[in-house]
């Protein structure tokens, strides 16, 4: 049997994207409380998302230009937090205790659901890193995409989260994301 490199590599990109969840899920949380949520999205999932953003090319460029990467990706995988407080009144949240942020009602703003505890953000942040980081090591092509996350929002992906990010993945002979 002869597989051509062009045969595997789909498979190999639902690979690491497994591998990638797998860090995702074993970032370090905030006292320890995990509420970082991660699935891969393929196929007509995924064009609903590139579609999503395209249709917003008059909101801004940068919409229709991630909608075309996000269609140029194998896989993409969606990062969200709930942000809920940890309880360490903090104030990073704009708020001087835990307690009022939760008493405060939570809104839909532009692109994301708030106000959320500055420590969920940072969760967030570690699992991002993680997740490119173990792409990179496995020579997968990847890019963070806040507008991913926006469309995916929008569209009732990771229903749980407040605040999701899109981390396109492709193997390719040129990276698709940055050679825009």
């Amino acid at each position: 049997m002869i597989l051509a490199g062009s045969q595997t590599e789909y498979e190999a990109v639902m690979e690491a994207a497994k591998l990638v969840l797998a860090s995702i899920r074993t970032a370090p949380k905030s006292r320890g409380r995990d509420t970082v949520y991660s699935c891969i999205v393929t196929g007509t999932e995924k064009q609903k998302i590139a579609d999503w953003l395209k249709a917003r090319k008059e909101t801004a460029a940068y919409f229709e230009r991630d909608g075309i990467c996000v269609e140029k990706a194998q896989a993409l995988i969606l990062v969200g937090v709930k942000g809920e407080p940890v309880d360490l009144n903090c104030g990073g949240c704009g708020f001087d205790t835990c307690e009022e942020l939760r008493s405060k009602p939570r809104f839909q703003g532009v692109d994301f659901t708030g106000p959320n505890c500055v420590f969920k953000l940072m969760d967030l942040g570690v699992a991002l890193g993680s997740a490119a980081k173990t792409a990179s090591i496995l020579n997968v092509d990847n890019r963070l995409f806040y507008t991913a996350g926006t469309a995916a929002h929008a569209l009732g992906f990771l229903e749980e989260a407040d605040v999701i990010i899109g981390l396109g993945l492709a193997l390719a002979g040129k990276n698709p994301f940055f050679d825009r």
